[in-house]
């Protein structure tokens, strides 16, 4: 996973806010001091400090959502890339925010959201060849975790006889039960026939009363 956790300078986004007072620039910079020597703790206060004093300063903004993150502040990180990836936002910006929150949530193993966020980075800046690394790693990790398709067990072979000789054993009663209907329905035929010629014997013997 390549993790591009940066914090922005002023001249990187000098573009995106505009009229900050001298006092926020002198902040803003000794707050990235603080965040370059990995004192997050410090820097976090100083960049909760200036947004204090400027609500709108994108910088320290996205500065504290990488200082969250550094500080294993990964769910208050995401949210504060969220807010970055919001609408209204330049969008150089909103591809940074998507890409970060990404490494967040793959940190978090919340894999499908971090797909989505390397995605939407894409769809604002398609030459980020990080951001297309790191879609294809959080893709092969989710199938490795998706289990594979249960393959039906081959039956013991003891077990498949017995259902061979059930299956015979069935065909033969069914053929047994056939040849005894048969047998019956011939025996009672028989019998319905001499009972036939019985009586007609009989009639032929009766002699007519003379009266």
């Amino acid at each position: 996973m390549i993790l591009r956790i940066s914090i922005l300078t002023l001249f990187a986004i000098s573009f995106y806010v505009k009229g900050l007072s001298q006092t926020s620039n002198e902040l803003i910079y000794s707050a990235n001091d603080l965040y370059k020597k990995q004192e997050f703790e410090k820097a976090e206060n100083a960049y909760d400090k200036i947004i204090e004093k400027d609500r709108y300063n994108t910088t320290a903004k996205f500065n504290l959502a990488n200082t969250y993150f550094r500080r294993s502040k990964k769910d208050d990180a995401v949210k504060a890339f969220d807010f970055l990836t919001s609408d209204g936002q330049p969008s150089d910006l909103r591809e940074r925010s998507y890409y970060n929150k990404g490494v967040v949530l793959s940190r978090q193993e919340k894999l499908e959201e971090s797909i989505e966020s390397y995605k939407n980075a894409l769809r604002l800046n398609p030459s980020d060849t990080s951001a297309r690394e790191n879609l294809q790693k959080a893709l092969f990790e989710l199938k490795k975790k998706q289990p594979p398709p249960k393959k039906e067990e081959p039956k013991p072979k003891k077990q498949q006889d017995q259902k061979k000789q059930n299956q015979q054993q069935q065909k033969m009663n069914q053929k047994e039960a056939e040849q005894r209907l048969q047998m019956m329905e011939q025996k009672e035929k028989q019998v319905m026939q001499r009972m036939q010629n019985e009586k007609s014997k009989s009639s032929s013997n009766v002699v007519a009363k003379d009266w």
